[in-house]
């Protein structure tokens, strides 16, 4: 039996190590590898590369170099963000973020209210999208708002400059994992957070910009020091690779989310003409070009992936029906629509339209397996 070449349909999740990435990390791993804090030369040499770095990254994001820290993940820059925001403020109010944020903002607000602080969870509408004015209904003066750009289960746009302009003097959160690498941020937020694997950065690197003017304090223990600081030393070669992958991608980004867009089209409407009783949840329009999610229903989510994977198709679930290690999509959940046999397929810069026909060709025949075996 031959063995299966595997497509990887997790872009999502991280996409493959980008070119000037992989460079990048390796010409600065040999000058960039002492502490960037120290006195001595070596440690100069990668205090000298960081700050490159930086610059690099900033004119990427449009921002100054002074807004911008590397971090070691997003998940850091998520908690980063936004409790150290909710610490310099002097009266705290509610941390308000939506209902289908990524599970760092989640865990961040559990963490938040397990210490006293109270927190507000603003709905979406069954696309998934967030009210333009999500404060309207909270009590009391927030804390923070913490929306992201866009969804990263199914692909949903959220209305950021809307939100930003509703938001008055309440300092702005902004996850802008997802959607970074495919398109420009709306203006208006306070803080951005992003992973650089998401552009095909490495692992170990993200990033975190607060904006001039927005107080920030170390929200974790340890002297109450100044960002960098609290955030302690970084990958210097991680964030090198992070910014040179990040400068490749903004130059390209608008060519290939056009050609995603192909395809994630292609996608939508051959699952919805060829596959009975499913759901294809998210704005079919205003999304993110290289996501599509859908839901089978009578499909186990988990016996819907292991098959994929066994035809060659690295894909991924929020989701499964009676399964013990994968728990339904508070995503899906929160937005009212199918979370049963969940899968969302995100394409990455080498995914080829071949990869996908294929893909289209063999999904009808496995999930009418699946169900024929459920019967």
């Amino acid at each position: 039996m031959g063995t299966v070449t595997e497509t990887y349909f997790d872009g999502a999740t991280a996409q493959p190590p980008h070119p000037a990435a992989r460079d990048a990390y390796a010409a600065a791993l040999s000058e960039g590898w002492a502490g960037p804090g120290r006195l001595y030369t070596l440690g100069r040499r990668s205090r000298m590369l960081l700050e490159a770095a930086r610059q690099s990254a900033a004119a990427s994001l449009g921002v100054s170099a002074d807004e911008v820290t590397f971090t070691s993940s997003g998940t850091q820059a998520v908690h980063a963000g936004v409790l150290g925001v909710i610490a310099a403020r002097s009266t705290p109010g509610p941390l308000v973020h939506s209902a289908v944020e990524h599970s760092a903002v989640l865990h961040a607000a559990q963490w938040h209210q397990a210490r006293g602080g109270t927190v507000a969870v603003v709905p979406v509408d069954r696309l998934g999208r967030v009210d333009p004015d999500p404060l309207a209904a909270v009590e009391g003066d927030a804390s923070v708002l913490a929306v992201q750009s866009a969804n990263h289960e199914v692909g949903t746009r959220q209305p950021i400059a809307e939100i930003a302009a509703n938001a008055g003097d309440v300092p702005f959160v902004v996850d802008a994992a997802a959607s970074l690498p495919w398109e420009p941020v709306p203006e208006g937020w306070s803080v951005l957070a992003a992973s650089a694997r998401k552009w095909g950065g490495l692992s170990g690197a993200g990033i975190l910009v607060v904006r001039s003017g927005v107080r920030w304090r170390n929200p974790f223990p340890g002297e109450d020091s100044s960002i960098r600081e609290a955030i302690g030393e970084v990958d210097v070669a991680a964030a090198v690779a992070a910014a040179a992958s990040l400068r490749a991608v903004v130059a390209e980004r608008e060519e290939l989310s056009a050609r995603m867009r192909v395809l994630t089209d292609r996608i939508r409407e051959h699952i919805a003409e060829t596959v009975p009783e499913v759901e294809l949840p998210g704005d079919p329009v205003d999304r993110l070009p290289h996501i599509v999610t859908f839901s089978c229903l009578g499909v186990d989510g988990e016996v819907l992936l292991t098959e994929l994977n066994r035809a060659g198709f690295a894909v991924s679930s929020g989701s499964a029906c009676a399964s013990t290690r994968l728990r339904p999509s508070h995503v899906l959940q929160a937005m009212g629509v199918l979370s049963h046999g969940n899968v969302r397929v995100s394409l990455h810069r080498e995914t080829t339209e071949a990869e996908v026909e294929r893909f289209l060709e063999v999904l009808p025949g496995i999930v009418e397996s699946i169900r024929r075996l459920a019967r």
